[in-house]
């Protein structure tokens, strides 16, 4: 590094320095060097031809100081620490309430990690910030150039070190970090803060503060609020470079620094060279830390050894997103309300000094800008002069103490504690007032700052206990300006954000603004909210929890709502919907994209995929698609070799075939193949099911019923029953819900009858041995219902009989396996037993003391005589008093006949006597016998 020149301005400061480094350090090298290098630096940023501006990020101080040098100097060029692929958005500010943040998304990687999908970059932009000023002083001057002069957002990756950065200490609690900018890794202008835990440390304690965030209020915002420019320069340039030269050997974090100044250095000569353009008349706006830089590359007269790389393969979307306040300082590690703080305290400094800020034309939430009046003349660069001198010997001014704020303040955060629950009164807000006063002045300062009298109003206040949701320190964040929340505007969304909002027009709602909005949709008198259902449908699929939420109305195959009702949370979720807008131009073709990602997926089963086909149905009605993913579920069920989503895959299936035999007349090729394919898989699985200790009874019962419902189908297409038999023949299952199980599937198929099913019950119950275990049976009939659902009936007998016999250490103790089973496996089959139970018990309870079970009443003997009048009762005597219905259906069938006399007696066999012709055949067939 070169020596400064002699006779430069700084040369007393830097003897002075020399001679205080000589007397307080035990030699005058070490301290020496650090101090003198701090004067080097600062010396070498003030005289680079290119105007170096330093910051910090969302700084009152930096912002003011930034629009007074603009209207002062009137720069042709202003070069900008941010991602230079994001310049194109810029303009679309205008369009967005601040705060917002500048998003960098790419949800394809290429030449990164897998697992880091999707990538995200994010920087975002409060109007108390001197790159806003920035931008919008460039944008709205003519024949002023902005350009963005940082590492692109591909680069951000490539340079990354690989591991995360811890939060700040002042971080707020993990999960409300990050709120509005996900897991997205920040950008931010002026990244100000020492790398040397010991020299924060050191700051905080005499400086008697307790974050980072309310050290550099007091002790730079407030004294730089009112510098002019050279000072507040030569401040935050020496600022930089001591927090430069104090921070400890992190290489990859250094090495990464030192890069971005290299490529924000070679863009901009490449720029001066490419338009000629002098460079004093450009302005060069950067953090602080970086302006303090050593490297080779620094200047316009820098070396050009650096090369830049290309960037990668992956595709970049760009878009802005909301930010917040409170999501500003989660991902920077910022004290809780010191982002409000410093807006309260941009407000205050444009009312005192009366400096006119730049705001972009015709910005949403903004107030009105003034008209420009008459251009001021461009003043003349001169010598810089030694401003820090005068600034590090002079005492801080003190700020006297404005009672009336403070007792403003004070009655405002009672009024606010009162409404939160708080027993506050009239008495807390006299000890908040006097309180505030006290600790400013135990802290050495004469005006309490915002931080001081959140200190009192928590001590005055709070005490113990927090009434309700909110504490006395959120109360004052909220008093001082509160969690601003950003809105990107309707012209600055994506076009798929755009579409969205058009589609739901129809619905006179605001859908931009936050908060929860009931839509009510009457599709019988509004045939056009049907494509609003349409589109909240699928905004539910693809959107987080919470956005569109529906309160009445459903969607299944073969079903559609006359009337729906929904919550819609569109403005809180808009960062949501943006990122829609990066996967595609609408919301049917993203949501095509991500059912065939997850269909595709390397993980994907056989359930995933097939509710990837019924999602294809019901929200695209694309049979081109359903019919592609189909073919999907058939291949990964023949590669399988495990039954654990059989529950679904059964449910799912059993749904699809249901709704293409009442839509289609011929049935999807896929879904016969998927039929014959199940039916030989499922009875290769089932022999090891039933003894597989890793399946359970549920899945194996889901098995059978893929089995049995399918059966039909799969024998009309060509498969063969002697597999079902050989995979019962070769089951041989030892746990009793297994056992129980089998025994059910046997009576479906005809190998056991009903008669000895009951019997091996009671055999069960009247063995001593085997009682402990019967309600383990029970679990498999239950189970069985999936399956065999007409065994109802000798289910409901089989539990009431285990009530009624089973001894009461054996019965209690299963009761809430009982429930449990039925609430979380059994939702669907519980209805079928209750019918079941209604209709084999009383109705009454007056009935219930003579009522004898059906399984337990004596059955007639076989040649009991019929009771006299038997017959008469089974004729369909309400069918011969109104034949109104037959005289129908016989016109309609083109039949003609006259109904006959009903006789008193049984008349005989009538039929056969009309039509001899069966009998005689029978008695032809048993002579030749």
């Amino acid at each position: 590094m070169s020596t400064p020149d002699e006779g430069t301005p700084f040369e007393a400061l830097r003897g002075q320095l020399q001679q205080a480094a000589t007397e307080f350090a035990d030699g005058p090298d070490a301290l020496q060097g650090i101090l003198l290098g701090i004067v080097d630096d600062v010396d070498r940023a003030v005289r680079e031809p290119l105007e170096i501006f330093p910051v910090c990020h969302h700084s009152p101080a930096s912002a003011l100081a930034m629009a007074r040098r603009l209207r002062e100097k009137q720069p042709k060029v202003v070069y900008l620490e941010l991602c230079e692929d994001m310049a194109p958005l810029l303009s679309e500010l205008r369009n967005c309430r601040l705060p917002v943040a500048v998003q960098a998304f790419a949800s394809e990687v290429r030449g990164f990690p897998a697992e880091w999908a999707p990538l995200s970059v994010v920087a975002p932009i409060t109007e108390a910030s001197a790159e806003y000023q920035a931008i919008a002083y460039a944008l709205d001057t003519p024949g002023v150039e902005l350009v963005l002069v940082d590492r692109s957002s591909d680069h951000v990756f490539q340079w990354q070190a690989g591991a995360a950065e811890p939060s700040g200490p002042d971080a707020p609690p993990a999960e409300e970090e990050a709120a509005l900018h996900g897991d997205a890794v920040g950008v931010e202008i002026g990244d100000l803060r020492p790398r040397f835990a010991e020299l924060e440390e050191h700051l905080l304690h005499h400086g008697r503060v307790r974050h980072w965030s309310e050290w550099w209020h007091q002790y730079v915002e407030l004294p730089l609020g009112d510098s002019d420019h050279d000072t507040y320069r030569q401040v935050m340039l020496l600022i930089g470079s001591l927090f430069r030269r104090l921070a400890p050997g992190d290489t990859d974090r250094v090495r990464v620094d030192e890069d971005r100044e290299r490529y924000m250095w070679t863009r901009m000569r490449e720029h001066l060279s490419a338009t000629g353009t002098d460079p004093e008349d450009c302005l060069y706006v950067c953090g602080a830390f970086h302006a303090s830089s050593r490297v080779e590359e620094f200047g316009v007269h820098g070396s050009d050894t650096f090369e830049i790389s290309p960037p990668g393969g992956s595709t970049w979307q760009h878009g802005l997103i909301p930010s917040s306040h409170a999501s500003i300082e989660a991902q920077f590690g910022l004290a809780a309300g010191s982002v409000s703080i410093a807006a309260t305290q941009w407000a205050k400094n444009l009312r005192r000094t009366r400096v006119q800020p730049y705001r972009l034309a015709g910005q949403t939430g903004a107030k009105k800008a003034a008209k420009p009046g008459r251009s001021a003349v461009p003043v003349a660069p001169e010598a810089p002069a030694d401003k820090l001198s005068g600034f590090l010997q002079s005492p801080p001014a003190l700020d006297r103490l404005d009672e009336a704020e403070l007792r403003g303040w004070s009655v405002e955060i009672v009024r606010s504690a009162r409404r939160n629950g708080y027993l506050a009164s009239t008495a807390d807000a006299i000890a908040v007032f006097e309180t505030s006063i006290l600790l400013a002045g135990m802290r050495d300062r004469a005006r309490p700052t915002p931080y001081d009298f959140q200190d009192a109003a928590v001590t005055c206040i709070e005490k113990e206990t927090v009434p309700g949701r909110r504490d006395v320190r959120r109360l004052v964040e909220i008093l001082m300006g509160g969690d601003r929340i950003g809105q990107v505007g309707y012209d600055a969304l994506p076009p798929l954000a755009r579409d969205v909002h058009d589609r739901l027009a129809p619905l006179n709602l605001k859908l931009q603004q936050r908060g929860v909005q009931r839509a009510l949709l009457d599709m019988t008198s509004q045939p056009e909210l049907r494509q609003c259902s349409d589109v909240l449908w699928m905004l539910r699929h693809l959107m987080p929890h919470g956005a569109a939420r529906p309160i009445m109305g459903e969607r299944e195959l073969g079903k559609q709502s006359v009337q729906e009702s929904w919550d819609l949370a569109l403005g809180t979720h808009q960062r949501a919907l943006i990122e829609l807008g990066y996967e595609g131009v609408s919301i049917e073709q993203v949501l095509e994209q991500r059912l065939r990602r997850a269909a595709y997926a390397p993980n994907a089963t056989t359930a995933d995929v097939l509710a990837a086909v019924e999602d294809a149905v019901l929200h695209l009605r694309s049979g081109r698609l359903a019919d592609e993913l189909g073919t999907r579920a058939l291949e990964v069920l023949a590669t399988e070799r495990s039954v654990d989503g059989a529950p679904e895959v059964l449910r799912r299936v059993r749904r699809l075939l249901a709704y293409y035999r009442i839509t289609r007349p011929v049935l999807p090729s896929w879904i016969e193949s998927f039929a014959k394919t199940g039916y030989a898989h499922y009875c290769t699985l089932l022999p090891t099911a039933f003894t597989d200790e890793d399946a359970t009874v549920r899945q194996v019962a889901a098995m059978l019923g893929f089995l049995f419902s399918m059966e039909s189908l799969a024998l009309s297409l060509g498969c063969d029953r002697a597999q079902l038999d050989l995979a019962f023949a070769q089951s041989h299952p030892e746990e009793p819900s297994r056992t129980a199980l089998l025994w059910a599937a046997r009576v479906h198929l005809g190998q056991l009858s009903r008669a000895e099913l009951r019997e091996r019950c009671d055999a069960l119950l009247d063995n001593p041995l085997v009682v402990p275990a019967y309600p383990r049976y029970l679990s498999g009939f239950l189970h069985a219902l999936e399956p065999v659902p007409h065994l109802a009936d000798f289910v409901v007998e089989a539990v009431s009989k285990a009530f009624a016999r089973l001894p009461d250490p054996v019965l209690l103790p299963w009761l809430p396996t009982l429930i449990t089973t039925l609430r979380s496996e059994g939702a669907d089959l519980t209805p079928l037993l209750i019918r079941e139970a209604g209709r084999v018990f009383p109705g009454r309870l007056a009935a219930l003391d003579a009522w004898v079970p059906p399984w337990e009443a004596v059955p007639e003997a076989p040649g009991a005589p019929a009771a006299p009048g038997a017959g008469t009762a089974r004729r369909a005597v309400l069918l011969a008093a109104h034949p109104q219905t037959c005289d129908s259906l016989a016109e309609l069938l083109g039949c003609e006949g006259t109904w006959e006399e009903e006789t008193p007696e049984p008349s005989g066999a009538v039929l056969a006597g009309r039509h001899p012709e069966t009998a005689a055949a029978l008695e032809a067939l048993l002579a030749g016998v």
